[in-house]
C-alpha cells in the first residue's frame, strides 16, 4: 500500500471552543490575516476535505481565492485548485451546492449502499467511491494516496474533526482560537475516546498571534514535554 497522506486538521474556534453559533447566519472566528494565512495553507495542499454537515450548514465553495498562489501551483505542475474531497453517510447531497461548481476535481466518499443511487444524482460533477458499510478513513486515505495526494487538509467539521482525531489519523492541527465567547454551538469536537491517555502532552509545534487571532500547531502522533 502507498504511504498515506499526512493529515492537517484545520480548525478555528471561539475560546470557549464553539466553531459556530447556533444563529442561521453563519458565524465568522477568524480575521482576514488567518483567512489569507488558511488559503495558503489549501494552496500548499494535494487536497481539502470537508464533511456533508458543513457543506450544507456553511454551503462554501471551498477554494484557493488566491489568483497568484493558483498561478505558483500551476507553475510547479500542479492543477490551480487542489482536489476536493467530503464524506457523507448518508449519501444526501445537493447537487446545486457551490462545492460542486466551484474549484477543480472533487471527489465524494460514502458508504457502499449510498454510492450507486449518489452517482446517479451526482452525475460527472464528482466521482464517488464507496468506502464501506460505514466510512471506512484509512480506505478513504490510502484511495486519495492513489490519486497522488501527500498532504491532506481536513476542514471540518465537528464529526469529521473528532474521526481522524479518534482513529489517530492527524498528523498536525493548526487551531485558531478567536477572541470570542459563544456559549452555545458546534464544537471543535464530539466525545470521543481516543488513542492515547488523557495525562499525554502532545508537542506544540508553533504559537503565532495573527491580529486579535492566536494560532497553534500541534503535533499529535508526538509527544511533549513530560
Amino acid at each position: 500500500m502507498d504511504q498515506l497522506p499526512y493529515v492537517l486538521l484545520s480548525v478555528a474556534t471561539s475560546v470557549d471552543g464553539c466553531i459556530d453559533d447556533t444563529t442561521p447566519d453563519r458565524l465568522y472566528l477568524s480575521n482576514e490575516a488567518d483567512f489569507d494565512r488558511v488559503d495558503q495553507v489549501r494552496a500548499d495542499s494535494d487536497a481539502i476535505l470537508i464533511g456533508a454537515g458543513t457543506m450544507r450548514t456553511d454551503n462554501p465553495r471551498l477554494i484557493v481565492k488566491s489568483e497568484q498562489r493558483r498561478a505558483e501551483r500551476i507553475a510547479r505542475g500542479l492543477p490551480a485548485y487542489p482536489l476536493k474531497a467530503t464524506i457523507t453517510a448518508t449519501g444526501d447531497l445537493d447537487p446545486h451546492l457551490k462545492w460542486f461548481h466551484h474549484g477543480g476535481d472533487k471527489v465524494v466518499y460514502t458508504v457502499d449502499a449510498a454510492a450507486d443511487r449518489l452517482a446517479d444524482q451526482l452525475g460527472d460533477l464528482a466521482d464517488v467511491v464507496p468506502v464501506g458499510t460505514q466510512i471506512d478513513l484509512p480506505v478513504l486515505l490510502a484511495d486519495l494516496s492513489g490519486r497522488g495526494v501527500r498532504r491532506l487538509m481536513v476542514e471540518g467539521g465537528e464529526q469529521v474533526h473528532t474521526a481522524f482525531l479518534s482513529q489517530g489519523l492527524v498528523d498536525e492541527i493548526h487551531l485558531a482560537i478567536a477572541p470570542l465567547l459563544v456559549g452555545h454551538g458546534p464544537r471543535f469536537l464530539a466525545p470521543a475516546r481516543y488513542p492515547w491517555p488523557t495525562t499525554r502532552r502532545m508537542r506544540l509545534a508553533e504559537v503565532r498571534p495573527i491580529g486579535d487571532v492566536v494560532l497553534l500547531r500541534y503535533c499529535p502522533k508526538q509527544d511533549g514535554p513530560a
